[in-house]
């Protein structure tokens, strides 16, 4: 899984669509602020490397559970 593309917000959008999360929800998930998803989401910060780690570590457990279903290459 590419870190850089589950950084983008359309992406973290659609992370949070399929598992029926709130930004709050994902935030708790991964261990970072509400705040901090609403602004990578609205694309005033990125993740840092460790959130980044934290996210790609939280979308291969709900992948591995089967209720997440990221699209594998290429753009979306």
């Amino acid at each position: 899984m590419d870190q850089r593309r589950l950084s983008s917000p359309a992406i973290l959008k659609e992370i949070r669509r399929q598992l029926g999360l709130s930004q709050e929800d994902l935030a708790r998930s991964i261990g970072v602020s509400y705040a901090t998803v609403n602004r990578w989401e609205n694309e005033l910060a990125s993740p840092s490397r460790l959130a980044k780690g934290q996210l790609e570590s939280f979308c291969k457990r709900m992948t591995g559970q089967g209720k997440l279903l990221l699209p594998v290459g290429g753009k979306k």
